[in-house]
């Protein structure tokens, strides 16, 4: 099953401690049906000096959160919205967006 999700959409977070927050996808882990949203679902973890951050110390990072707990935000109609699939006259499968019917790059 395909998340319907990609690097670099604007999400709208739906429920949680985040909910109403847009932000843009960084990452999709498909094998999870999870997604990591840029400075949403943030935690503190402690880290040990090494070559990467060698003073160590607290660093905060994204956690990833379910992908049926965001909605895509449309570029066009900039609604949040669900994500249908269009088959065009050439054979290629597009999305796009219900509210509008315009297709999403």
């Amino acid at each position: 099953m395909g998340l319907g999700i990609k690097k670099e959409d604007t999400v709208l977070i739906r429920t949680g401690k985040e909910k109403g927050k847009k932000g843009r996808v960084i990452r999709v882990l498909p094998e999870e049906e999870k997604i990591i949203v840029e400075k949403i679902n943030l935690i503190t973890k402690h880290m040990k000096p090494n070559r990467q951050y060698s003073q160590g110390g607290r660093i905060e990072k994204e956690n990833p959160i379910y992908a049926s707990n965001v909605m895509l935000v449309c570029p066009q109609c900039g609604k949040p919205t669900r994500i249908g699939n269009t088959v065009l006259e050439s054979g290629k499968k597009m999305r796009t967006c219900k509210k509008c019917k315009e297709v999403i790059e």
